[in-house]
């Protein structure tokens, strides 16, 4: 499906240059050479100290620096705000830009608290001419982008049942030194809100909205060393939910950030009527298709027959990768704005995200109701 793009260049504001930053500004580069449409304008990057903005700044290809967010935020030449700025700040900056007139393209998880997200989805709703998308990249790959549309063409038959994991192993080593990630006022949640939302986000867009859920989380390592001695972890490591569907389903979903050896095993099955389906993303090029009636499953790889894949190359085979995901993120977020099909989740469907994983922490074993 071809979608409209921006015949105007719109001015933009990155604010953040760590990881995620680096790949909003690799995006922003490569949207318009990939889909068409003007090229964005990179107008100012934010950070702290203003020196290591301006360093990126210059790295990056933005035409200026500042280390003021509010600044960057009001700028009268930026239409749309990055923030790849730490889960604390999520909720000032989204809300500022709002305010100020501007589209806004913000990381996951959307904010610390469930009333904080509630409260940004009401003013997002309250400034409807302004388009808001959620940093859920997994979405958009071309291999799940094509395992939704086999699910919903009822290639599997009706969905009975969803298995997930997402695991890491950044925090596994118990003498990794303490960070404001592990704190609620810091970090808000800790797997489920770095890891877990993705695997919901997933979870969602496969089998629909959940209806009950019960969980148990888990902090494996309850102290961590810090210049000041040690210090208590205060956010999840892992959780663990059995979930009931509004379709009846059922599913299990697992996260962690202390497995070891696992770096991105965001890995799911769908059980149907008449077949499943399974991905890994540490595999993002396969995706494994069993029919009824067939003796095991077919490896589908990635090619342009799958949506978005050949905008970047013309042959199956070659393989997709992480960034490419944040380009279509981009162009999504462009196309919207240039009145194409809104492609979330945006701050809306963000919070029915936020309310699964907040009702997952809560759980301590019973049944609750996002």
């Amino acid at each position: 499906m071809t979608r409209p793009m921006p015949d105007k260049s719109l001015g933009v504001a990155l604010i953040g240059t760590g990881f995620m930053g680096k790949c909003h500004a690799m995006a922003w580069r490569t949207v318009a050479a990939t889909f068409g449409g003007a090229h964005p304008r990179l107008e100012v990057l934010c950070d702290l100290p203003e020196e290591k903005a301006q360093a990126f700044a210059a790295q990056f290809g933005f035409a200026r620096a500042t280390s003021d967010w509010q600044a960057a935020c009001s700028d009268p030449a930026v239409d749309v705000v990055s923030i790849t700025a730490p889960n604390g700040l999520h909720r000032p900056m989204a809300e500022a830009a709002l305010k100020a007139g501007k589209h806004v393209w913000l990381e996951k998880p959307m904010a610390l608290t469930l009333a904080d997200a509630q409260a940004m989805a009401d003013l997002a709703a309250a400034h409807p001419g302004q388009v808001t998308i959620l940093g859920y990249n997994y979405l958009r790959s071309p291999a799940f982008q094509q395992a939704v549309a086999l699910v919903q063409s009822g290639a599997i038959g009706s969905p009975m049942a969803f298995r997930g994991v997402y695991d890491e192993d950044y925090s596994a080593d118990p003498s990794l030194p303490w960070s404001w990630r592990m704190t609620r006022a810091g970090g808000g949640l800790g797997a489920l809100g770095d890891l877990g939302c993705h695997l919901v986000s997933q979870m969602l867009a496969l089998m629909g909205p959940v209806a009950e859920l019960t969980a148990l989380t888990h902090i494996s390592v309850p102290m961590r060393p810090s210049p000041d001695g040690m210090k208590p972890i205060e956010n999840e490591d892992s959780a663990l939910a059995l979930l009931k569907f509004e379709s009846g389903a059922q599913g299990s979903f697992a996260t962690s950030r202390v497995a070891r050896g696992r770096k991105c095993r965001l890995q799911w099955e769908v059980h149907g009527t008449d077949g499943t389906l399974i991905f890994d993303q540490e595999n993002m090029n396969e995706l494994w298709l069993h029919r009824k009636g067939e003796a095991g499953f077919t490896r589908h790889l990635t090619g342009p027959d799958q949506p978005d894949f050949a905008a970047f190359c013309p042959a199956p085979g070659h393989n997709f990768g992480f960034n490419e995901q944040k380009v279509i993120e981009a162009r999504d977020l462009l196309s919207a704005i240039a009145g194409g099909p809104a492609c979330g989740p945006d701050f809306a469907q963000g919070l029915v995200i936020e309310k699964i994983i907040h009702a997952m922490a809560a759980s301590q074993g019973r049944p609750v109701t996002p």
